[in-house]
C-alpha cells in the first residue's frame, strides 16, 4: 500500500513538473546554453530518463563534449531528425533561479553575451568527472589506548568539530603535532582511515565562538549594521570606517550573523595577498578556515568550492571578484572589502564591476550587502549620502593607535641630484626611524627599475614591437617589459637603433630603482621590495609579507600592493615619493583616486602604540587634493567632487559608454568607428551625446590598432537598450573587433 501511494504522489509531482516545464521526457526538445562562445541557445533532445529544467548537462557540439544547462523548452526550428541529444545530465544541484536570473540582468546591463556570463559560473575544473576519493581519519567505534599530551590534541581537535573526518594534513595541523602522531593514533586504533570524496563539505565555523572585544564604537557599529541583516528586506551598508579602525572585527560580526542562521556568506578581497592575513582573522573567530576561491587556489581545491557552495557544504567563501558567480545555496550576505578599489573592475574579456554586481546580485538573493573602505568610491558615497544605503562610521582608531601625523614636502625647495628621488627631509626622518628599530615605507605606484630606457646618442626611446608603449626596465630580473601586452626581451648592450655602445641609460623611478637608492643611502639597513612582479607566486608574496610584520625589514618600498589592507605593526612612517603622478591626466576619477591611494598607503603607519608620520613629497602642494589629504576633512572632497561631477553630468550624475574597436589596420578600425558615428540616432534619441572616434591613449597593443568612442547620458537614460539598436545593423569584419564597456574605468 505504501509503495502505491508513493509510485501515486511521484506521477502527480511530475505531472505538475511537466505543466510548468520544469521537467523534460527523454526525447522532448530542450534549450540548451553552453559555455563556448556562441551567442546563441542551442535544441537537444532529452537523455534518457528525462531531465530537469535548469540541469546542467554534458553535450556534444561538432567533434567535442561540452558542458551547458538546460534553459528551457526548445525552439524546435531545425529538422527534428537531425538534433542530437544530452549524452547525460552531470551529477551536480541544478542551476538555482537565483543565479540565473543574476546571469540574465548581469548580461543585459554589461551588454554581454550571455554565454560569456556562463562561462563564469562554470570555472571550475572537473564538473562532470566523477568523484575521486582521498584518505581521511575519523575517530572509530571503540577508541582505547595510552594517551599522550600529542594525541590528546588530535582528539581534542576532532571532538571540537564534532568528529567530522580530516586529511593528514589538515588535523596535523589543526592539532599542532606531526603527521606521524595522527598515523600512531590510527595504529592504535583509536582512530581508522576511510576512503572518502575528495569534495567533501568544508569544515563548519562556529558562529558562536567569542570574536576579539570590541571597543564601544565598534559595539555601536555593530548594533547598527545587525538592524540591517536583520531586515527581512534586501539592503546595502556602507561600513566607513578610517584606517585601523576595526571595520573588518565589525562585519565578521554581520558574517556570525548570517551563518548563525543557515545561509552563506560571501567576502570580496582586492588581492590575493590580502587572503592569507584575512583567513587567519577567520579561524581566530570562528575556529575553522572558510572556502577560498582566486587563482592562487589549486584546480582540486576549486571544484570543491564550486560544489560546497551549490550543495550548501559551505558557509564562507574569501575570494576575488569571480566567486560572485559560485552557485551559492543559500546566498545571505556579500562583504566587499576596500569597494572603492579598482581591482574590482574587469578590464578584459566579461567587463565588469564586482562591486556593482555584487549589489545586483544581493538584490536578486534578497540577501544583504556591506561595502566597507576607508576611501569610499564616489558611487557608494553618493548612494549613502542620497538614502540608497545605509550609512556605518568608524572615525577612530582601535587601541591606543593613532592616525598618523600628515605633512606636504614641497619639493620645489628640496636640493636633490638628478638621479635622486628621496628628499634630504625624508631621509632623516627614515634615519630616526631606524635608529628607533622601527619601519619605514617609501611608496611610489610605478613597478620596475625605470619607466623610460633611451639612448643617450640618439635619443631612441625602447619601445615594444607589438604596442605603442615603452619598454620598462626590471633590473631584477634582467628584462625589458611591455607592461601591456607582457612581451619581454634582454636588455640590450648596443642602442638597437643607431648601435653605438654604451649609450642607454635610464629615465625616471620605479619601485627597483628606488630599492637601491634606499640601500646606498641607508648601508646595512634591510631593504626590501614589495610589487606584484617580485614575487614568482602568491605563497612568495604572503611569506615576504609575513616577514616584514614580524620585524624583517628596515625600509619598505612598494606599490600600490602595500596600500590594500595590510598591518605592520611596527611601521611608522610613509613617505609618499610621487604624489603627483596621480593627478596627472585628463582621467573623470583621478583626483579621487589620488585621494583614496594616498590615503591608504598613509594610513599604514602607526597603527600600533607608537605615532605615525605620513611625508608627501609634491611639487604641487596648493593642489585641491593635497590639501584634503592633509586637512583630514574627507567629507569636504567628496562634497566638493560630487558638486563638480554633478556640474557636467558625469559619474555617478551621469552615465557613461565606452567603445573600443580594434584592427590590424589602423584605418579599419576608423572606418567602423566613422560609420558608427554616422548612424547614431538610436542614441541622440535618448539624448545622449557621441564623442569620436579618435586614437586611444595607447595606440596598439599585440599589433592591433585602437580606437576609441566614448557615449554620455543622463543617469536615467535607457542607455544598453539604444546601445543595442545602435549596434544592430553594424557588421564588423572577421579580423576586427569592438568591445562596449558600460561604466567604464579606464579610458587607455
Amino acid at each position: 500500500m505504501y509503495s502505491k501511494t508513493r509510485a501515486w504522489k511521484t506521477r502527480k509531482i511530475r505531472k505538475r513538473l511537466l505543466k510548468l516545464k520544469e521537467y523534460f521526457d527523454q526525447g522532448d526538445l530542450v534549450s540548451v546554453l553552453t559555455a563556448q562562445p556562441i551567442d546563441r541557445f542551442l535544441d537537444y533532445k532529452a537523455p534518457e530518463g528525462g531531465c530537469f529544467n535548469a540541469a546542467f548537462v554534458e553535450v556534444p557540439l561538432g567533434p567535442r563534449k561540452v558542458i551547458g544547462v538546460v534553459w528551457g523548452e526548445g525552439r524546435g526550428d531545425f529538422d527534428n531528425n537531425k538534433i542530437r541529444s544530452v549524452r547525460r545530465v552531470l551529477d551536480v544541484p541544478p542551476l538555482r533561479e537565483e543565479l540565473k536570473t543574476f546571469l540574465e540582468k548581469a548580461a543585459d546591463y554589461t551588454l554581454t553575451p550571455l554565454a560569456s556570463m556562463l562561462r563564469l559560473a562554470t570555472r571550475a575544473p572537473g564538473l562532470g568527472d566523477p568523484p575521486s576519493m582521498r584518505v581521511v581519519y575519523q575517530l572509530s567505534q571503540n577508541p582505547s589506548g595510552k594517551l599522550t599530551d600529542a594525541r590528546r590534541c588530535v582528539l581534542e581537535v576532532i571532538k571540537n568539530y564534532g568528529g567530522v573526518p580530516f586529511t593528514l594534513g589538515e588535523l596535523a595541523e589543526l592539532a599542532g603535532v606531526s603527521s606521524s602522531v595522527v598515523k600512531g593514533l590510527a595504529k592504535m586504533g583509536v582512530l581508522v582511515e576511510i576512503q572518502a570524496p575528495k569534495d567533501m563539505p568544508f569544515t563548519w565555523l562556529d558562529p558562536s565562538q567569542a570574536g576579539k572585544t570590541l571597543t564601544d564604537a565598534q559595539s555601536r557599529a555593530r548594533e547598527l549594521l545587525m538592524v540591517q541583516m536583520e531586515s527581512p528586506a534586501f539592503n546595502t551598508t556602507l561600513l566607513r570606517g578610517v584606517t585601523g579602525s576595526g571595520k573588518t572585527e565589525v562585519y565578521l560580526e554581520a558574517v556570525a550573523h548570517c551563518i548563525a542562521s543557515g545561509q552563506q556568506a560571501l567576502v570580496l578581497l582586492p588581492e590575493i595577498a590580502l587572503t592569507s592575513e584575512f583567513i587567519v582573522r577567520v579561524e581566530e573567530r570562528f575556529g575553522a578556515r572558510p572556502a577560498e576561491w582566486h587563482s592562487g587556489v589549486t584546480m582540486t581545491e576549486r571544484r570543491r568550492t564550486w560544489k560546497m557552495a551549490a550543495q550548501g557544504g559551505l558557509q564562507l567563501v574569501v575570494g576575488a571578484r569571480s566567486a560572485l558567480f559560485l552557485p551559492f545555496r543559500a546566498l545571505g550576505l556579500i562583504v566587499v572589502d576596500e569597494e572603492h578599489d579598482s581591482s574590482y573592475k574587469q578590464e578584459d574579456g566579461v567587463l565588469y564591476n564586482a562591486r556593482d554586481m555584487a549589489v545586483l546580485r544581493a538584490s536578486i538573493a534578497g540577501a544583504k550587502t556591506v561595502l566597507s573602505s576607508a576611501t569610499p568610491s564616489l558611487e557608494s558615497w553618493t548612494n549613502a549620502q542620497m538614502g540608497k544605503y545605509a550609512k556605518i562610521e568608524l572615525t577612530e582608531r582601535v587601541g591606543l593607535a593613532q592616525m598618523p601625523q600628515l605633512k606636504a614636502i614641497d619639493m620645489r625647495v628640496q636640493e636633490l641630484p638628478a638621479n635622486r628621488w628621496v628628499s634630504p627631509v625624508l631621509q632623516d626622518e627614515i634615519a630616526t626611524r631606524i635608529s628607533k628599530g622601527e619601519q619605514s615605507l617609501l611608496f611610489l605606484n610605478r613597478r620596475g627599475y625605470a619607466p623610460i630606457k633611451l639612448c643617450r646618442a640618439c635619443g631612441e626611446q625602447l619601445g615594444c614591437q607589438s604596442c605603442d608603449a615603452r619598454l620598462v626596465e626590471h633590473r631584477f630580473q634582467k628584462r625589458l617589459i611591455c607592461h601591456q601586452c607582457g612581451e619581454t626581451s634582454q636588455i640590450p648592450e648596443v642602442c638597437p637603433a643607431c648601435g653605438k655602445e654604451n649609450s642607454l641609460a635610464v629615465v625616471g623611478p620605479g619601485v627597483e630603482r628606488l630599492s637601491e637608492e634606499a640601500s646606498l643611502a641607508f648601508p646595512g639597513a634591510r631593504v626590501v621590495t614589495l610589487s606584484s612582479d617580485v614575487f614568482g607566486s602568491a605563497r612568495a608574496m604572503k611569506q615576504q609579507i609575513e616577514t616584514i610584520a614580524m620585524g624583517g625589514a628596515d625600509i619598505i618600498v612598494g606599490t600600490q600592493l602595500v596600500a590594500k589592507g595590510h598591518n605592520f605593526p611596527n611601521l611608522t612612517l610613509v613617505g609618499v615619493i610621487d604624489t603627483d603622478i596621480g593627478l596627472q591626466g585628463s582621467d573623470l576619477r583621478a583626483a579621487e583616486r589620488a585621494f583614496q591611494l594616498v590615503r591608504q598607503v598613509a594610513g599604514r603607519a602607526g597603527r600600533a602604540e607608537k605615532p605615525g608620520l605620513a611625508l608627501i613629497q609634491t611639487h604641487q602642494p596648493e593642489h585641491p587634493v593635497i590639501k584634503a589629504i592633509l586637512s583630514g576633512d574627507d567629507n569636504r572632497f567628496w562634497t566638493a567632487e560630487a558638486g563638480a561631477r554633478q556640474l557636467v553630468g558625469a559619474p555617478p550624475f551621469g552615465r557613461l559608454a565606452g567603445v573600443l574597436i580594434s584592427a590590424p589596420q589602423a584605418e579599419d578600425a576608423f572606418s567602423v568607428g566613422n560609420e558608427l558615428a554616422r548612424n547614431g540616432t538610436p542614441l541622440l534619441q535618448i539624448g545622449a551625446k557621441i564623442y569620436g572616434p579618435a586614437v586611444a591613449p595607447i595606440a596598439r597593443i599585440r599589433g592591433r590598432h585602437r580606437v576609441r568612442m566614448l557615449i554620455k547620458a543622463e543617469k536615467t537614460a535607457p542607455l544598453q537598450k539604444a546601445i543595442r539598436q545602435w549596434l544592430r545593423p553594424l557588421k564588423l569584419a572577421n579580423d576586427v573587433r569592438l568591445s562596449i564597456d558600460i561604466d567604464p574605468q579606464s579610458f587607455l
